[in-house]
């Protein structure tokens, strides 16, 4: 899909029912969909953005961002539509999988970051 009328824009009560039913952590609010990532330090924050960067850039499709010291809020809307498309879904979940993503609780070679030392911690799960 690569043109605006074949986007199909979602209702609002569409909206809301799609975030509660796959990303209860996102809102819409302003016509954007948002999350905003807790993260433990500056070094976080770095890390959040450049992976949402790098998973936008991918799906070539960008959102906007925001970001402080310990916090990176992510909104995403589908300029073209003038709305939020199955594009806008699409990604926040990709993001979410990614960030959230803890290979220490799946089990393998990966044992993911250490919990319990702050020397190591970056993102707030579950936040």
């Amino acid at each position: 899909m690569s043109h605006a009328a074949e986007e199909r824009t979602y209702s609002e009560d569409e909206v809301k029912e799609r975030l509660a039913r796959e990303l209860p952590h996102w809102r819409l609010e302003g016509g954007w969909i948002r999350r905003t990532y807790k993260t433990a330090s500056w070094k976080g924050t770095l890390m959040v953005i450049n992976t949402v960067g790098h998973l936008a850039e991918a799906a070539w499709h960008h959102p906007d961002l925001t970001a402080s010291y310990a916090w990176v809020e992510v909104r995403l809307q589908t300029h073209t539509a003038k709305g939020i498309t199955d594009k806008d879904f699409e990604l926040a979940k990709k993001i979410e999988d990614v960030i959230f993503w803890r290979p220490g609780k799946e089990g393998g070679a990966l044992e993911g970051t250490p919990e319990g030392d702050q020397r190591f911690a970056y993102i707030k799960y579950g936040a």
